[in-house]
């Protein structure tokens, strides 16, 4: 891959085929060219980036990763997802489908971002508009990437070149209001509030975890601390929570709003607590990491960051003009936050005042409307409430269905009413439904502490005011839902990629695992079931903190695994949220010394920790991995305490474990065939090599192939009787199983042939017969054959016969190589076959080797190592022992090319001993 960045100025035009048109007026214009878009474009190219990915399966996943990595650069995040979905589709047709380079070109404009996907296979017939059939298939090329253009980008189009076709889109960037957000009416100079000489604004950042990050020279003058000396300090310790009487939501709290607006106090370095009044903002810093950006002044200087009030909310409110305004803006205020938590967020606190209650809530509807799940709360614990579920219609009553207005007096007289109120402290409560066209989006409640505070009148206004905002919490919900989909989308075709990038089993779960943690869950667990009979066995356990695994994995050992379900969709599972506080109950009292405890026996080995019972502790399910009509495993997701998923969030994760199921079984299904396989190749090699008294003998062997231990080479050395030895070394026409298959056929022919007492030539004519015997099956087969005697003088005495094979070479100690045999007609060809062997005698000190043709025509281009670099190879060798002589004849085929090796290769090396030096 090639990249290129070039910051700021505008390139040339980027595409050579004239002005584009507006996909809304394509038109067919031959082969030449495809346009879309007939107005200039106007908007200032203010960077590119360019990138060039080689046409290879894994292209795709790199080029996302560009494309990524530039528009975040760029601060395009809304776009991001869309931008990495299209790009994935075109890259795809490009390398894979079209076989070709493919040219990344992103431009950056002041409203959104163009990308450019080109091939260099222009021959291509594209859709056209007009021709919606053409795009019918999404498993056509080109096609599922031109319908996701069409669906998800603003403009695009496709442009030809005698050499290129260029596939273009283009993502505008979500519209924000500018301008006047509030004002305020002209006043006489009296009347506008005092300050003093300078209005000084204290500016601190406030990390995740509460923690100073910054302290401006303003907050050095306003409090009396230099920032050497708070920066690290937690904001708490500074903090005198809550200055203002009646406010509800702690420091801690309000740092984690996105916004939030009110009036505390900050002990200063002389120790007094001076009043302020602050502004907070939640943003990401530039690692990605939220943190809170803090305004304070004092709290008599507050004007300068205080927004207005509101009208309060009454039927028909009218503006100073006495023209009617927005319900919806009374009730939520102008401006309405533009995402969901935030509107939510202030719905809730709104609601909370309007009612003069102690907590609010607010829960949202499932799809389905079975469920309502909560996703703001205010005076409540909102860690633990927040996505928990309750279901619409809960028991019997008039508080029992949320798509009706309720009022309750008293909860306890009700034990279970409102389940989100449960050990809360709240006594009474009003919740009305939130309605859009008949349709039930969601439910408001408000509660207090005391008990008979809410008639039907609050009732009332408290449905006036879900009415008002019903249609803007469900438009919100719907915008959220849509960008939720579009990232699950992009998560899933990388994680489809990813798993389809390896058939290792061991791989394949801990690629599971890694996409789970920490995108879905914050732990995850993986059950394996090898067939039917076998009980569920715990394969793998991740955490996003390691040093929580090994107590996971301990606990999830000691408890019964999940039943293996086939019912699609994920269910609870409470086993290990339960065991685990039990086990860590039990632990932490006999640390105090005290007696008793919990009475359920816990298993004996567990003693989980505290932190091991605390990341165990939130909502914990279990999704079956179901692959050919057969539970092959679960996948176990958690929280930690407290916390619970949402239900789009189980809706990807159902999404991702189908696609992982499928993984896993190919996986497995590739393990055992290449188990058998191997099994299988290795009994077609030779148990070993014998020694043999007075003969040095090495054999080196490589099937071609990836995963093959047997090819169309093959070897073998065994005794005769009679203090013989018969050798072999042959080369079966063609590489893989069927070639295997004669070889497996040659080599027990041979021995059984040889041990019967026959001739050289007679057991070469017997194996010619079976192999012809093997009718479409058969194959041609080149064999070196012989039998071998050491001598009572030192020598050895050869009986050869070469039937088709390169001919063996014998080097003698004065360096001389000469051929050893004649050559002869191969086997599988002919039926009477004339074979006849020759009588060669090794003296003390000579080498014979034998090898396949895989040595000989070893190429790089158009050379080949042929018969005479072997030899010239071979004549280096004097003295050297067997086994450095075939090692030395291998190193050199190996570096002869640089590629891989495309034929079996065998290498026979047999000395006679004598003096010897060292390869």
């Amino acid at each position: 891959m090639t990249t290129g960045v070039i910051p700021g100025g505008q390139p040339p035009e980027p595409q050579p085929t004239g002005e584009l048109m507006p996909q809304q007026r394509r038109e067919p214009a031959g082969r030449a060219a495809l346009h879309v878009d007939n107005r200039p474009r106007s908007s200032v190219i203010t960077a590119r980036a360019a990138a060039t990915f080689e046409p290879v399966g894994r292209s795709v996943a790199t080029a996302r990763s560009f494309v990524r990595d530039t528009l975040q650069g760029w601060g395009f995040a809304d776009i991001v997802d869309d931008a990495v979905v299209l790009t994935s589709e075109l890259v795809t047709n490009a390398v894979v489908h079209a076989g070709t380079h493919a040219d990344v070109l992103c431009l950056r404009t002041e409203d959104g971002v163009r990308i450019e996907v080109a091939d260099r296979y222009p021959e291509r017939e594209v859709p056209l508009q007009n021709a919606p059939a053409s795009m019918g298939s999404p498993d056509r090329e080109g096609g599922r990437g031109l319908q996701l253009c069409a669906a998800l980008a603003a403009r695009w189009g496709v442009d030809y070149t005698p050499t290129h076709k260029n596939v273009w889109f283009q993502l505008n960037l979500p519209e924000r209001p500018v301008g006047t957000r509030t004002a305020g009416p002209s006043l006489p100079a009296d009347l506008l509030p005092l300050a003093d000489g300078r209005i000084r604004v204290a500016v601190l950042q406030v990390d995740r975890k509460g923690t100073i990050t910054s302290w401006n020279e303003d907050a050095q003058e306003l409090f009396g601390y230099p920032a050497p000396e708070v920066v690290g300090r937690p904001l708490t310790e500074l903090a005198a929570w809550p200055h203002t009487p009646g406010t509800s939501t702690g420091v801690a709290e309000a740092l984690r709003l996105s916004r939030w607006e009110g009036s505390y106090g900050i002990r200063g370095a002389d120790g007094r607590v001076a009043p302020v009044y602050a502004s907070h903002l939640r943003v990401r810093d530039t690692g990605g990491e939220p943190s809170t950006v803090c305004l304070l002044v004092r709290d008599h200087e507050r004007a300068v960051l205080q927004s207005p009030p509101r009208v309060p909310a009454t039927d028909q409110p009218q503006s100073p003009d006495g023209q009617s305004t927005d319900p919806f803006e009374v009730f939520i205020g102008s401006p309405a936050p533009d995402d969901l938590d935030g509107l939510l967020q202030r719905t809730v606190e709104r609601a909370r005042d309007m009612l003069d209650g102690d907590s609010a809530f607010l829960l949202l509807a499932t799809d389905d409307e079975t469920e309502l799940e909560v996703r703001a709360s205010t005076g409540l614990p909102s860690a633990r409430q927040r996505f928990a579920r309750v279901p619409v219609e809960a028991g019997p009553g008039r508080y029992g269905s949320a798509r009706m207005p309720a009022v309750h007096d008293d909860l306890t007289a009700v034990p279970g009413a409102v389940p989100l109120l449960s050990g809360t402290g709240m006594r009474s409560v009003v919740t009305v439904p939130l309605k859009v066209e008949g349709r039930l989006t969601g439910s408001l409640g408000v509660a207090a502490e005391a008990p008979g505070r809410y008639s039907n009148e609050e009732a009332l206004r408290l449905q006036f005011a879900a009415d008002r905002i019903a249609l803007a919490v469900e438009s919100a919900r719907l915008g959220e839902l849509e960008r939720l989909r579009r990232g699950s989308l992009s998560f899933l075709v990388e994680a489809s990629d990813l798993l389809a990038g390896t058939l290792d089993r061991d791989q394949t779960l801990a690629l599971m695992a890694q996409m789970t943690v920490p995108t879905l869950a914050t732990w995850c667990a993986v059950y394996t079931i090898a067939d039917q009979a076998s009980e569920p066995y715990l394969s793998y356990v991740l955490h996003e903190d390691e040093e929580l695994i090994d107590g996971i994995k301990s606990l999830l050992s000691k408890v019964p695994a999940p039943d293996p379900v086939p019912t699609p969709g994920a269910r609870v599972w409470t086993i290990p949220g339960e065991v685990a506080h039990q086990a860590a109950l039990r632990t932490s009292m006999r640390s105090l010394g005290l007696a008793g405890g919990p009475t359920h026996r816990v298993a004996a080995g567990i003693g989980p920790t505290l932190a091991t019972a605390s990341a165990v502790g939130g909502e914990t399910v279990v999704l079956p991995l179901v692959a050919r009509n057969r539970v092959i495993g679960m996948l176990v997701l958690g929280k930690p305490t407290d916390e619970h998923f949402r239900q789009e969030i189980l809706e990807l994760a159902e999404d991702l474990s189908r696609r992982a199921a499928l993984a896993l079984d190919n996986a497995r299904l590739y393990s055992e065939r290449t188990a058998i396989s191997q099994a299988l190749q290795r009994s077609l090699l030779p148990p070993g090599t014998p020694h043999i008294d007075g003969v040095e003998v090495e054999v080196i062997y490589r099937a071609a192939g990836e995963g093959n231990e047997v090819g169309g080479d093959f070897y073998d050395l065994f005794p005769i009787g009679n203090g013989a030895y018969g050798f072999a070394i042959g080369d079966v026409c063609g590489t893989g199983p069927n070639a295997a298959a004669v070889t497996g056929l040659a080599r027990h022919a041979l021995r059984l042939l040889a041990r019967e007492g026959l001739s050289g030539p007679a057991v070469l004519q017997r194996l010619n017969s079976a192999i012809l015997d093997e009718g479409d099956r058969s194959r041609f087969l080149t064999l070196l054959y012989g039998e071998m005697r050491p001598q009572e003088d030192g020598s050895a005495e050869l009986k050869v016969v070469c039937a088709g094979h390169p001919l063996p070479l014998r080097l003698r100690q004065d360096g001389t190589v000469t051929p050893a045999a004649e050559p002869q007609p191969l086997l599988g060809v002919i039926e009477d076959l004339e074979l006849h062997e020759e009588t060669v005698t090794l003296d003390p000190g000579d080498v014979l080797l034998c090898v396949t043709d895989g040595v000989t025509e070893r190429r790089e281009g158009s050379r080949m190592l042929g018969d005479d670099g072997l030899t010239d190879v071979l004549t280096t060798c004097t003295g050297l022992t067997a086994g450095a002589v075939a090692a030395r004849i291998m190193r050199a085929v190996e570096r002869f090319a640089s590629d891989a090796p495309s034929d079996d290769m065998a290498i026979l090396a047999m000395r006679v001993p004598g003096h010897h030096k060292e390869a």
